[in-house]
């Protein structure tokens, strides 16, 4: 009768780890020729991601199942039942968010490759980002519901605080005011397409794009590989440049102060050159003007245009040092100088 009560539960164990793991193989194996066989949609091979989570769920409902007839700790059965139980609402929880993340990851890649506007791409990878991240807090709070509402006490104080919820409505509402907000913002950005993941932004003077966006804060990642987080609600409340809105194409200046007897002509020439050389500049324009003038200088400018900012930023100071360069080797006289004259001897 000891041996009985000693193998039975060891049995049961071992038997439930096994079909748990000959169960975890079988899945995988099935998505594995699944994805294979289905190579136009990334879904299955995500979906080999839910195999762990899966093997908790199958060992704890099996253990949950027979632990009273198996006899595992029968002196706390009750302690035994309420561990497995607390197990199974967990795993439970990680599985179903892992089916969502794929679900969600493998819709995003499928729109992707089938939409050549990046624009349109960035906002949706926006929209389902946020969406993953509101679909994982809700079963996360969800299971830790279900979790809690397992202990007796805690369903005499779910009531005492459904008495209660008004005011602590209120004074929650009061204390996260702040949270609430870029809860809000986050949930506009998303679906108001006002700012994307991968947009050209400048915010603060601070030019940089945008890497990530959560229900609660951005992150900005600027030229020299800063990163700079602001709450969501500041892109809701106050101006800020967003480069990328409505299209990536962009125009720009470069302005040089020079002597006013600059050959003007011969730098529009020779600025047509300088951009055919230039791999940056997209060709829509580039022209070059006297825009300003002062008792000893010329303001020139020249617009150039190009696909994106990054390639903008590159263009610009290609063509301000190419024509720098330029006219220092062959128009000396037309960079600014000042004029001087000797002093007047003393008397």
């Amino acid at each position: 009768m000891e041996m009985e009560n000693v193998l039975r539960p060891v049995t049961v164990i071992g038997g439930a780890l096994v079909a748990t793991l000959i169960a975890g193989w079988l899945l995988d194996l099935l998505l594995r020729r699944a994805d294979a066989r289905h190579t136009e949609t990334p879904l299955w091979g995500l979906l080999r991601r839910c195999r762990l989570p899966f093997q908790v769920v199958l060992c704890a409902s099996l253990l949950r199942a027979s632990y009273r007839w198996a006899g595992i700790l029968p002196d706390h059965a009750f302690g035994v039942g309420r561990f497995l139980t607390l197990v199974l609402i967990a795993s439970a929880a990680w599985l179903a968010v892992r089916i969502a993340t794929a679900v969600v990851d493998s819709a995003y890649a499928r729109y992707a490759a089938a939409t050549e506007d990046e624009a349109r791409v960035r906002r949706v990878r926006t929209q389902v980002t946020l969406i993953q991240r509101v679909v994982t807090a809700v079963l996360v709070v969800v299971a830790a519901a279900a979790m809690l509402l397992t202990f007796p006490p805690m369903r005499t104080l779910g009531a005492s605080l459904l008495a209660s919820a008004g005011v602590l409505g209120i004074v929650a509402g009061i204390a996260a005011q702040a949270s609430l907000g870029n809860l809000f913002a986050g949930l506009q950005i998303a679906f108001g397409d006002t700012v994307r993941i991968g947009d050209t932004v400048v915010v603060d003077q601070e030019w940089g794009r945008v890497e990530e966006i959560t229900l609660t804060f951005l992150t900005v990642r600027t030229w020299d590989e800063r990163r700079i987080t602001m709450p969501v609600s500041y892109f809701t409340s106050k101006p800020y440049e967003n480069w990328s809105r409505g299209g990536a194409q962009m125009t720009g200046t470069v302005f040089w102060h020079l002597d006013h007897s600059a050959p003007i002509d011969l730098m529009r020439e020779r600025l047509q050159h300088v951009l055919a050389e230039i791999p940056e500049w997209d060709g829509r324009g580039g022209g070059l003007a006297v825009t300003d003038t002062t008792p000893h200088t010329v303001q020139v400018r020249a617009v150039v245009t190009a696909k994106d900012g990054d390639d903008l930023w590159t263009l610009r100071c290609a063509v301000r040092e190419r024509l720098i360069t330029w006219l220092v080797a062959e128009h000396p006289y037309a960079l600014p100088h000042i004029a001087t004259a000797p002093a007047a001897e003393a008397l």
